[in-house]
């Protein structure tokens, strides 16, 4: 089954799922071999990893690309793409759903917000009208070449014009041809209750920031809530952050290796996760009658 249809039939199920985000080949991999069904490539996770910048609207198409791209070259399973506002108008979503394509995404999620955009926890951000959007979802709509790939229609509106403007937004990005919702940054369980009810009969997404405005729920409770997908976009990024400063911590301050080894993963479990069997196992098939001929000669 193709990682497409894979999504499409984790979309179709009853039962809400976690998708972790990853921003890079490294995080995915991971994320898959913890058994998480699908990927989220994370706009911010990508921003802050690669650029070292925090997530106002500072990446680019082909920086995303070349990240989904090395992504989906080493897993399985289907990839989300946090594709920003689709850098740029409609014209430019286009061409954005077709790069996305290529390199290997199942899915682009596409937001309402000015460009350049901010983080959907920060304070200070602006949206588009929703004519504007719905042309948007549609260009997506239009430009994709696999029917299968999912178009995610998310709104900023609960923070600028309030969550009765978002309900109706998300009501519009529907109707234009969005197969998954994400109303972003709800601040209260009420606002979760009204979003579900609100736009009936379609996958919702609920993003989980540790810290953020929206209050965090287990996933049973997000299901009982209406949302079939509960995203954890920056947990991953976030553990990474605290893990390499307490390794660094010990290094600086002992000036010795001889505490951190329960800080580290063991040199096998390394190897392990970037498949340096999978190399071997290539270098014999192709390399080993080369290097005798070499020899010989």
């Amino acid at each position: 089954m193709s990682k497409n249809l894979q999504l499409k039939s984790l979309l179709k199920q009853s039962n809400a799922f976690i998708v972790p985000g990853a921003y890079d080949g490294m995080t995915a991999r991971l994320v898959e071999e913890f058994g998480f069904p699908a990927i989220y490539a994370t706009g911010a996770g990508i921003s802050n990893s690669q650029l070292g910048w925090a997530d106002v609207g500072l990446t680019t198409l082909t920086e995303i690309v070349d990240v989904v791209s090395r992504m989906s070259d080493v897993t399985t399973v289907p990839i989300i793409v946090d594709g920003d506002t689709g850098f740029g108008n409609a014209i430019n979503v286009i061409r954005t759903v077709k790069s996305l394509e290529r390199a290997g995404a199942s899915a682009i999620q596409l937001e309402d917000q000015v460009s350049p955009k901010k983080c959907g926890h920060f304070n200070g951000k602006q949206i588009i009208s929703k004519t504007e959007m719905v042309n948007k979802i549609k260009a997506a709509v239009d430009s994709r070449r696999d029917e299968n790939f999912t178009i995610i229609a998310r709104t900023d509106a609960t923070a600028i014009n309030g969550i009765e403007d978002a309900i109706d937004r998300a009501n519009a990005y529907k109707e234009a041809g969005a197969d998954v919702l994400f109303v972003e940054a709800p601040t209260t369980i009420e606002q979760l209750r009204a979003i579900t009810a609100g736009v009936p009969n379609i996958p919702h997404i609920l993003n989980m920031v540790e810290g953020g405005k929206t209050p965090l729920v287990s996933l049973k409770e997000a299901e009982d809530l209406g949302f079939h997908i509960m995203l954890c976009a920056n947990t991953v990024l976030r553990s990474a952050i605290k893990g390499i400063r307490d390794s660094l911590d010990v290094l600086k301050r002992e000036q010795s290796q001889a505490n951190i080894h329960d800080l580290i993963c063991t040199w096998e479990e390394r190897q392990n996760l970037f498949k340096l069997h999978q190399v071997k196992d290539w270098e014999d098939k192709y390399l080993q009658d080369a290097e005798v001929e070499e020899v010989q000669t």
